[in-house]
């Protein structure tokens, strides 16, 4: 195996989600009635013990409970109702897709997005039927690395750490890519690349 061979070997996968929101309901934390965190957008990338991205993973999620996006989500995200409805898909069929992407390597993400997914699982009667990876949080290793995480969503881990945005922010693949940047540039400051057990796999 050639040494540029080995650099593109796949060590993890970091992800991010968008999910229904409304005018005041983070400030509500989801309580009014009807108001669910389904799952609109899926992005994630594969990167090396480098964190270099060599693959992704974007899809499109259509609500089945809330199935027309609100107005303060689509401005936040660019997601728009018509290329829900054009390019969407099932959740199951965007999560069956995106567990097949991570496969058995470790999966980090900038906080608890794993719960939104388990929500998600529960809220559409699939969680005895489908499984969820174990996700590393990534929030206590940015702060054992000097990065103040308060008020910090996944797209602003690059930029914390010094590398530019690109794209548009609250972008599920874009926000993935950005907080891979962030790890990556960190780690070539001299930080200990994030300790990520191979996911152990449950219900």
């Amino acid at each position: 195996m050639t040494s540029s061979s080995h650099l593109q070997i796949p060590y993890a996968v970091v992800y991010d989600l968008e999910f229904t929101a409304w005018d005041g309901s983070m400030a509500r934390r989801w309580l009014a009635p009807g108001e669910y965190k389904e799952v609109v957008q899926i992005g994630a990338v594969k990167v090396t013990s480098a964190f270099s991205p060599i693959e992704r993973f974007e899809c499109l999620v259509r609500p089945r409970l809330n199935p027309v996006l609100s107005p303060y989500l689509e401005k936040l995200t660019r997601i728009t109702n018509a290329a829900v409805t054009a390019r969407g898909v099932d959740f199951e069929e965007a999560y069956r897709s995106f567990v097949s992407f991570a496969g058995t390597l470790p999966v980090i993400a900038f906080g608890r997005d794993d719960l939104v997914l388990m929500d998600n699982l529960r809220l559409y009667g699939l969680h005895t039927v489908l499984r969820l990876p174990k996700v590393v949080d990534l929030r206590p290793w940015l702060i054992e690395n000097g990065i103040d995480i308060r008020g910090m969503h996944a797209c602003d881990v690059g930029p914390a750490a010094g590398v530019p945005f690109d794209g548009h922010t609250h972008d599920a693949l874009a926000d993935a890519l950005s907080v891979a940047s962030g790890i990556k540039a960190l780690v070539e400051r001299g930080a200990v690349p994030p300790v990520a057990a191979v996911p152990k796999m449950y219900p």
